[in-house]
Parts: structure tokens; sequence; C-alpha cells
């Protein structure tokens, strides 16, 4: 374990959306970095696991800005659909992050699956790995998960990527309907960073 608090730290992302709920849950003392600061791209993900695409980007960015580097990996997993996109959420949405073709997309495939599948629940999760990484050793890595179902219409203009669709269990709105207050109360993401948080 780390002798000494973590004071500054590179969020590894290039995702505007996730840079900012990273952020957000990071203590205000701290100085942080994007990859944009150091024009630093994003590796090939070609992890097989959410947690090996996590600590892949942790250990590149860190390597390349010679910082800590946190690192996200997270996405969605429709049970129906066999688990995807899963590692692929971010790929549905094709080079230009076009979040809305990405839902549509779940959707087509839920209809090729069963036409009737919106008078049913949808059972789905989001799922975040994140990993702390630094001086070539990983440092902590943890995951987060949320069940959930998957909205019959995207819902809400808050949030990021797939939030519109997905339902969290023992709500009736989306996260994309819910305040970021709300969301980050309960998401994926502030799960796995309570894991870490130790750190900081």
């Amino acid at each position: 374990m780390l002798k000494r608090k973590i004071i500054k730290i590179l969020v590894g992302t290039n995702n505007k959306g996730k840079l900012k709920e990273i952020k957000d849950l990071l203590p205000n003392n701290l100085e942080i970095y994007s990859p944009l600061d150091f024009k630093i791209k994003s590796p090939p993900e070609n992890g097989k696991t959410f947690e090996e695409n996590s600590l892949i980007k942790a250990r590149y960015f860190s390597k390349k800005s010679k910082i800590t580097s946190l690192s996200d990996d997270s996405g969605l997993e429709v049970d129906f659909l066999n688990g995807e996109p899963g590692i692929y959420s971010a790929r549905w949405a094709g080079k230009k992050g076009d979040f809305k073709k990405a839902m549509n997309r779940v959707f087509k495939e839920l209809d090729k699956k069963d036409k009737n599948w919106k008078q049913k629940k949808i059972k789905a999760r989001f799922v975040c790995a994140l990993t702390v990484y630094n001086s070539n050793k990983k440092l902590i890595s943890s995951v987060g998960k949320i069940e959930g179902s998957i909205s019959p219409i995207m819902k809400g203009k808050n949030g990021f990527g797939y939030d519109p669709i997905f339902i969290p269990k023992g709500k009736k709105i989306t996260f994309g309907e819910m305040k970021a207050s709300e969301k980050y109360k309960i998401d994926h993401r502030f799960k796995a960073f309570k894991k870490i948080k130790k750190l900081f």
C-alpha cells in the first residue's frame, strides 16, 4: 500500500462525460489532469474483460504522462443479448461516440430476439472497473455494478452514454432522467470508487 496519499492524478479517459463523472467523485484537493493536457490519445483496448481494459488504459496513461493514472472501463450488459454490448459498449457508438446510434442498436438487437420485448422486463446492468496505476505497478483495482432494466424508449437528457435507456433497480426513472447528485450515490462508478478512495 502507498506510504502517502496520492496528490495528483491523470484521469485516463478521452470521454468528456466519463471525465466529468470521475472528477466529481475525486477529492477537491487533488491535482487532476486528463490525457488532453498531455496530448495523449487512447490506447487500443484489446482486453477480454472490463478489468483488463481498465488496466491497459491506466498503465498506458501512467507510462506516457509519468504520473499516477486512474482509468475506468465500463459498459452495459443486457442479459437478453447474452451480455452484449458489454466491453464493446463504446464501440457500438462508433468512432464519433454517437450513443443515440448505440441505444438504437440495443433496441434493434432486442427486436430481432423478440418483437414483444417492450412488454417484458429486460434485465441489464452497468459494470465499471477502475484501476489506479503508478511506477510500473498496479496499485489497486475494483469493480462496481448496478442492476436494472432496459427502458423501451429513451428518456432524459442527463448523464451520458446509455443512461437514457437504463432504469436502475428500485427506481421508476432512467439514469438520463436523474439528477447527477442522485445518480452518483448509486451508480456503478460510485460503487467501484468507494473501494479505491482510501488511496486519496
